[in-house]
């Protein structure tokens, strides 16, 4: 699990300060500048894009130090770690706000700044009954890594460490990817796996069923870093990192992004208990789906679907990254379609009347990009990933010579290769990484409860 460490160095120069009973001269003699130019890379859990929405652990703590000093960020977005270093020692950035390894190569070109985080290789296994609690208990047992990843040598010196045994299995390709394999073990397909204590973490908010508790390497470190020309900057930064408010909001951080849970909503139906279904209907709020569909031009049944599949019918829903009521509309993107107050999307009526209109928005979006037959599909995709996810999987598709204009195979084929850094750190891909599983279950998901509503409502 990733943990904030404030490390020693850190804290004497905290101590310093409030000795010194003024801030650091550095700092004094360096005004921060208006705009903070903030060098990332895409990541699951750092800095990603989700329904247009950006986000991640690092994105809100960097834009939580801009916010306590008054200034503003613009974010570039490098497409691999010896490009975000050289980024920053040309000055085309001033600080990297995602994680950079605490190591003797790093340290000689960069200066390492702001709260350190901890990570560590985990084994993931499933809960309940025969878990593991020693790596010894690992001989004989059947263990499956990527090809050529860390966790292959980690794995392999493990089973040097423990005297042999170890069954390691060598997996490629996508199924090599460890929420791939992170899936497999909780299906009960695989028995083990190893990966990145974060990242393990963040899985486990999808997949209750895993156990990540026993750590199988060593404490890695990482943080932002700045020029080593610019050691005022990274005083700063180390000063608000420091600060109670900054540890606050980074505690609050850490627990939205690797603790609430992500998994799939429950099947049972939670309705408003005021609200009830008429004799023979879907949901209490039919009436309102019958009349935006038909502004649509849509059947009310697949506008139900979709309803239940983002909320079980619960208007007061909220799910992890905020969106909220009976359609799962994010606040930002209600803002545009003229919903000012937040709060308004609990009310089912305007919740169902901004996810028309936004649907109605992405099917033309989609209309010139996909086969009249499959355009639903991109429209569902797009409306629980965002468009700019699924048309950089049109542009995978296009690429790697795929039809770009059917989904099954296709498209849905590039939507999960962009929970792959090989493919989502494309030039191809403008919006990076995506938990493509996602958009492809929903797609399915919704469709399979549009079809039963056409079997057993009237249209």
């Amino acid at each position: 699990m990733r943990h904030l460490i404030p490390l020693l160095l850190v804290c004497l120069f905290c101590m310093a300060i409030a000795c010194g009973g003024k801030k650091n001269a550095a700092v004094q003699q360096h005004r921060l500048p208006d705009t903070l130019t903030v060098g990332t890379l895409y990541s699951p859990t750092g800095f990603f894009i989700l329904k247009g929405d950006t986000m991640g652990y690092d994105y809100d703590r960097i834009c939580d130090f801009a916010r306590s000093r008054g200034i503003a960020l613009q974010f570039v977005v490098a497409r691999s770690m010896p490009a975000l270093i050289d980024m920053l020692q040309k000055g085309s950035v001033d600080v990297l706000g995602c994680e950079i390894p605490v190591t003797a190569e790093y340290k000689s070109r960069v200066l390492h700044c702001g709260a350190v985080n901890e990570t560590y290789q985990v084994l993931v296994q499933h809960s309940g009954a025969g878990v593991i609690h020693d790596v010894t208990e690992l001989i004989g047992k059947d263990v499956y890594v990527e090809k050529g990843s860390k966790y292959e040598s980690r794995l392999r010196n493990l089973d040097n460490e423990v005297g042999g045994g170890i069954n390691i299995h060598i997996v490629e390709g996508e199924a090599a990817l460890p929420t791939e394999l992170i899936q497999k073990v909780s299906r009960h397909q695989i028995p083990f796996t190893i990966v990145d204590s974060d990242i393990a973490q963040m899985n486990l908010t999808y997949y209750d069923s895993i156990n990540i508790q026993l750590r199988v390497g060593f404490a890695q470190h990482s943080s932002w870093a700045v020029s080593k020309r610019n050691r005022w900057l990274a005083d700063s930064i180390n000063e608000w990192a420091a600060s109670i408010n900054a540890q606050e909001y980074s505690k609050q951080a850490l627990k939205h992004y690797f603790e609430m849970n992500r998994g799939p909503k429950p099947d049972s139906v939670k309705v408003d208990t005021l609200a009830v279904t008429p004799p023979g209907g879907i949901s209490p709020y039919d009436q309102v789906f019958k009349r935006y569909a038909k502004e649509m031009g849509w059947d009310w049944r697949l506008l139900a679907a979709i309803s239940y599949s983002e909320s079980g019918f619960n208007p007061n829903a909220e799910s992890w990254m905020g969106a909220r009521g009976i359609m799962q509309v994010m606040p930002k993107t209600a803002r545009s379609f003229g919903v000012s107050n937040e709060d308004d999307l609990y009310n089912p009526e305007v919740s169902i009347r901004v996810a028309s209109q936004i649907l109605k928005e992405l099917d033309a979006i989609m209309r010139g990009r996909a086969e009249a037959s499959d355009r639903i599909k991109f429209v569902l995709a797009a409306y629980n990933a965002g468009s700019g996810h699924v048309t950089d999987a049109i542009a995978l598709a296009r690429k790697n010579e795929l039809n770009p204009r059917v989904w099954a195979e296709n498209v849905e084929q590039a939507m999960l290769w962009k929970m792959d850094p090989e493919y989502y750190n494309d030039s191809v891909c403008a919006n990076g990484y995506c938990r493509g599983t996602e958009p492809v279950d929903y797609v399915i998901k919704v469709l399979n409860c549009y079809d039963n509503y056409k079997k057993n409502y009237k249209r």
